[in-house]
């Protein structure tokens, strides 16, 4: 009996590769950058699975490509806005994802974005190596504390939720938050508000992004957006970029409209080399590595092939989308 063929997009965690491995003839993408389109299309031809990563676009292309043996697509990211569900589903083709095995690592992250933005960390260490480091300076690179102030949280999910977490219990902040639906766990346990997206905007010192990124959020930090935080506010978003209008970001940035901006992601990721989103001294910028723990990353390789070999067993998925 011939073994299921499947496409791998990328390599990911030895772990992760061998559960595959075990059972299915793989394809693995072992180059740095991700397949072409033409290169994708023309691989997944055949396959009963194919574990992608946020870069491929799933959409009826691909699944005609693919042909009608495709069972599950298996993403190994949290998000999944790069998948057309509604067309799987059309297909009875099972999608998952890998929620979970990511939150505490991509708050440790956020907050650390938040500490660098806040107490100048990039910048400092650069002016070291500029040689302008000469003396101690009364004056010199002075920041802002976090303890005590107010962090707004725009979608209070489970990383949104363990981001709030770090800020109250270890710095004491007032927690607000918009979200969909009332959290009543973080509003017991972190003594949480929901509020209005202006106020919101309006109350706080510190704003990180934690939603999706779709229809509704696309673009929702804007001029206008910017423009009603406080001039000393800093944005952190460890989410995806395109939550953020990005030209809209470095003039807020540089005209000193907010204080200072910590990115995981940005749009267009990655940017440019002379994108003025890498050189504004105000704006600490991460290579999309939220998850990039040997834990956290190994934790991700295994849902990824369990929902990747439940699929193609015709198995309910560990984690699923659809």
């Amino acid at each position: 009996m011939s073994r299921p063929r499947v496409f791998i997009t990328r390599r990911i965690p030895q772990v992760g590769l061998d559960l595959i491995g075990a059972v299915c003839d793989v394809d693995l993408w072992d180059e740095p950058l991700p397949p072409g389109r033409d290169e994708l299309l023309k691989r997944i031809a055949g396959c009963d699975g194919v574990l992608t990563m946020l870069s491929e676009k799933v959409d009826d292309e691909f699944f005609d490509a693919a042909g009608e043996q495709l069972k599950v697509v298996s993403q190994y990211a949290v998000g999944f806005n790069n998948i057309d569900v509604e067309a799987a589903k059309s297909r009875n083709i099972a999608v998952g994802n890998t929620p979970g095995a990511l939150t505490a690592a991509t708050a440790d992250l956020g907050f650390a974005l938040l500490i660098a933005a806040a107490r100048r960390l990039v910048e400092a260490h650069e002016y070291i190596h500029a040689d302008k480091w000469k003396t101690w300076e009364p004056l010199g690179h002075i920041g802002w504390d976090l303890e005590g102030k107010t962090v707004g949280i725009v979608g209070m999910g489970r990383i949104g939720q363990a981001f709030a977490q770090r800020c109250y219990g270890g710095w004491g902040m007032n927690v607000i938050y918009t979200s969909r639906s009332p959290k009543p766990d973080a509003e017991t346990q972190l003594r949480a508000k929901r509020v209005s997206f202006d106020e919101l905007l309006e109350q706080s010192d510190f704003i990180s992004v934690h939603t999706d990124l779709n229809e509704e959020t696309a673009g929702m930090f804007n001029k206008a957006a910017f423009e009603k935080m406080k001039s000393n506010a800093i944005f952190i978003n460890t989410a995806r970029g395109g939550i953020h209008n990005q030209a809209d970001l470095v003039e807020a940035l540089k005209n000193n409209v907010i204080g200072a901006a910590g990115l995981d992601v940005t749009d267009p990721e990655p940017p440019a080399l002379d994108d003025p989103i890498l050189h504004l001294p105000n704006c600490v910028v991460a290579p999309h590595i939220g998850s990039a723990t040997i834990s956290t990353r190994n934790a991700m390789a295994e849902i990824a092939s369990d929902n990747l070999l439940n699929g193609i067993k015709g198995e309910p998925l560990r984690c699923s989308v659809t």
